[in-house]
């Protein structure tokens, strides 16, 4: 879709606006424009698509700068709404409506209120962002100041899904040899971070050990890494600690019992569909039995609280299938299952195929399983959203009482400081100014494993700026 801006130059709030509402960009064309006349600001959008035509002018009494980008998506999203099915978020663009709703209830606004009548949020999605800011209050207040979340990213997996996107390496392709040396770079960067942090007397709280898939490392591989952290960082304050075992593929009881020996609290067997057929179509090289196997062997190591992903839209699923694969899951009691909505990202198989899931199916599916979670006494705890996601819903973690991970909140929230050690790694900093404003600054490692490897000397530099700009 054509995009033109005319009298702003606010150009990416209306993109923001344009891919939001319309996903993977179809044919057509879109102008926004802001018209100033005396005292009185306009702000038009007119929308063609396929022969049809949304329009839409709002006058504002004074130049409003401020509320430019408000406007601007909300006559957006009025000429959107003739051509579209109605959006479930309303006007809201951004990836964060819990976020959202959280500052409204500690601004003492009436959040719901004001996510209906200004952002024209529907009853269902006003109730997840609710419930999530409740969670997010909850875990915000219970951290105190230096304490700081850890990400140490694991890039690589046994093969790759065809949904996926993240910077992840196929170890068929890449060979064991690129993990050896991937894993001693990591260790270099992880003991450099552990004397940031204790320089800073910073407290780490939790942690996460994500991916790619870290299980695609072999048992003696994951005891360097977990050995190594405990070395180098003092963990006496630490909640919990969560171990991304995505694949049921790559899950052995030596890798389980390594993880139990070094504190691992948490750990994430993600099915993401429990139909056979459907693991084939995305890629997947294990069924539905081997993941249950996985998860039965997890609770026999010990594991108290055990994470499930499943995908709502993914090629040759079904409505049906998707419940028949949540039932599956909710049999078991993982005390997290978190239920996301395909989404089509650059790099991954599905975007190159254009192959978009049914946004009513979908929308289908998150109702059946929201309907179900509640009545299992699961309830929203995280929610965020992507770009070209199928129907503009959501992904949402939900959770059994006291389970919250709170790593997810301090990292979708931003409750936090998240130190990231690794490839593709980004460490966001939280600073607080005098006035109570607070600054995120954004710290990037090299995207790709080659590249890490290949880049001491700008870890180096990273690690400096960060420890910099938290003195």
């Amino acid at each position: 879709m054509k995009l033109t801006v005319k009298g702003h130059d606010r150009y990416a709030s209306a993109e923001q606006a344009m891919l939001g509402y319309f996903g993977l960009e179809p044919d057509g064309e879109a102008i926004s424009e802001v018209e100033i006349t005396g005292r009185h600001t306009s702000f038009i959008t007119h929308i063609t698509l396929d022969g049809r035509e949304g329009n839409s002018r709002i006058d504002v009494r004074g130049e409003c700068e401020k509320e430019y980008d408000y406007y601007i998506k909300t006559s957006f999203y009025e000429a959107a709404q003739p051509l579209l099915p109605t959006l479930p978020w309303g006007s809201l663009t951004g990836i964060r409506p819990a976020k959202l709703a959280s500052m409204l209830l500690e601004m003492g606004e009436n959040a719901d209120e004001v996510l209906r009548d200004k952002y024209f949020v529907s009853d269902k999605r006003r109730s997840l962002a609710l419930s999530c800011a409740a969670a997010t209050l909850a875990a915000k207040n219970s951290l105190q100041q230096g304490d700081i979340a850890l990400y140490i990213g694991i890039p690589f997996c046994p093969s790759r899904c065809a949904y996926c996107s993240f910077v992840s390496t196929d170890v068929e392709k890449s060979g064991k040899k690129l993990l050896t040396a991937y894993l001693d770079a990591l260790l270099d960067e992880v003991r450099l971070l552990g004397e940031t942090v204790k320089k800073l007397g910073l407290r780490i709280v939790t942690a996460y050990v994500g991916g790619g898939t870290p299980t695609t490392f072999d048992e003696a591989q994951i005891e360097a890494l977990l050995r190594c952290i405990h070395e180098v960082f003092d963990l006496s304050a630490l909640r919990e600690l969560t171990m991304e075992a995505g694949r049921p593929d790559t899950i052995t009881e030596e890798k389980l019992l390594v993880c139990k020996k070094y504190g691992v609290t948490r750990v994430s067997i993600n099915p993401q569909t429990m139909e056979n057929h459907v693991l084939e179509a995305i890629g997947r090289r294990h069924t539905a039995e081997e993941t249950r196997n996985a998860y039965e062997l997890a609770k026999r190591t010990g594991f108290k609280s055990i994470n499930c992903d499943l995908i709502a839209g993914l090629p040759k699923d079904t409505v049906q299938g998707f419940v028949s694969s949540l039932q599956h899951i909710i049999s078991w009691k993982p005390e997290n299952i978190t239920i996301h909505s395909l989404a089509l990202k650059k790099g991954a198989k599905l975007m190159e195929n254009r192959q978009e899931a049914d946004a009513s199916a979908v929308e289908k599916m998150l109702d059946e399983a929201a309907v179900m979670l509640k009545n299992q006494g699961y309830r929203p705890y995280y929610l965020y959203r992507q770009k070209f996601m199928a129907g503009g819903f959501e992904n949402v973690g939900w959770c059994l009482e006291g389970h919250e991970n709170l790593y997810n909140l301090c990292m979708m929230e931003e409750l936090s400081t998240v130190l990231s050690a690794g490839a593709g790694g980004v460490s966001k900093l939280l600073t607080v100014g005098h006035g109570g404003d607070v600054r995120i600054d954004r710290v990037m490692n090299m995207k790709y494993p080659l590249e890490y490897l290949q880049s001491c000397d700008k870890i180096r530099k990273n690690i400096g700026i960060m420890e910099t700009l938290l003195s």
